[in-house]
């Protein structure tokens, strides 16, 4: 099958959705489909399957920095290369972004699946341009939403039926990964991995540490991630601070290393998460989970079975629960055997036969 994959976020910048849609790609490829990813880029993909159309600009959106880009320029050039490709199926990612996966649906003449990847508890934006994205919603003939948080957010504005099929994760790398791969600091360590801005709690983070530094003298906290709230790390005691580790942006293929190196993962978002991929992956890897009590959240790890739920904005939450984990070793270990199960759910192996049948539903195939 011919395959054209639109994504609406710049592909050489960190995010959850350029990484599903690299992997589904590389997925689909491996099992015989003809793929062409659209993305805009600010410097040429490696990947010759990866088409290149507008370069990104950054705007806030959801609590964070989206790179998109909405020139008239970069749509007729998307226009051009779906109608010259003829794909089978176009599935665009995020199509109600003024972006890329929006100007592919539009030019699209062949049968059209939509991802949805985001939530929020309201988005007045999405509200005042409900009218006019109404054309967009009526042109997919398939919906997909990674979460049911995912499908309950779009469907507020467009009703109709979504099916829910997780985001998939590469399992068998973060299983397979090595900590002796990476030079961290001995001891115990506490690993952080995403963006360093408001939606993430990174204060709320730093916080916790101060809580359980004094508690854990071998204890490092390890940051895979960058962004704004990076200067939290001032409000530390020099002997403190000097246990922080920050290594800035990770390369996505290095961070199993990481993981399998860790002793707890903690990612404390503030909410506004449809999913939680990096929590899949640090279950994947045989790290326990301590996370918020938050709506994407919990359709990833059921609180006490696979990892440890707390309240969003409560360090001291936040500390006990670690607390717990490095303290309680049999606690530890059930969490380590679950989450290793729970996270075989999410595997590509699973995933990308389900996205294949709803391909062959919009297009009269066979599945």
């Amino acid at each position: 099958m011919r395959i054209l994959l639109a994504c609406p976020y710049a592909w050489d910048a960190p995010g959850g959705v350029q990484i599903h849609v690299r992997q589904l790609a590389e997925r689909l490829r491996a099992r015989g489909h003809e793929v062409q990813v659209l993305a805009p880029a600010g410097r040429r993909p490696v990947e010759p399957w990866v088409h290149a159309v507008g370069r990104p600009v950054k705007l806030p959106y959801n609590g964070s920095v989206v790179p998109i880009c909405f020139s008239w320029r970069s749509w007729r050039e998307i226009r051009d290369v779906v109608r010259a490709s003829s794909p089978d199926v176009v599935h665009a990612h995020e199509p109600m972004s003024p972006s890329t996966s929006m100007f592919a649906v539009l030019s699209a003449r062949r049968p059209v699946v939509a991802t949805f990847h985001s939530f929020l508890d309201r988005s007045r934006l999405l509200e005042l341009t409900t009218p006019a994205l109404r054309a967009v919603w009526r042109r997919l003939d398939g919906r997909i939403a990674v979460s049911t948080a995912a499908a309950a957010f779009v469907g507020r504005a467009f009703p109709g039926e979504i099916e829910i099929i997780p985001n998939g994760v590469e399992i068998e790398r973060f299983a397979q990964a090595s900590g002796e791969a990476v030079e961290l600091p001995p001891g115990r360590r506490v690993l952080w991995v995403g963006r360093l801005d408001p939606r993430k709690a990174f204060p709320v983070m730093i916080e916790a540490f101060t809580r359980l530094a004094p508690e854990f003298p071998d204890l490092t906290l390890v940051v895979a991630g960058d962004g704004r709230d990076r200067g939290a790390i001032r409000t530390l005691d020099p002997a403190v601070s000097g246990r922080v580790l920050m290594l800035g942006r990770v390369p996505h293929r290095q961070l199993p290393n990481y993981h399998a190196a860790a002793d707890v993962f903690v990612s404390p978002a503030t909410g506004r998460e449809s999913f939680g991929i990096v929590l899949v992956e640090a279950m994947a890897a045989g790290v326990p989970v301590v996370a918020t009590d938050i709506p994407g959240y919990r359709e990833v790890v059921r609180a006490g079975v696979d990892g440890l739920l707390v309240p969003p904005r409560d360090p001291d939450a936040l500390a006990g629960s670690i607390r717990r984990v490095l303290r309680e070793p049999g606690l530890a270990e059930r969490l380590v055997a679950a989450g290793r199960i729970r996270a075989q759910e999410f595997s590509w192996d699973r995933v990308v036969p389900r996205i294949e049948a709803v391909y062959a539903h919009v297009t009269g195939r066979t599945a």
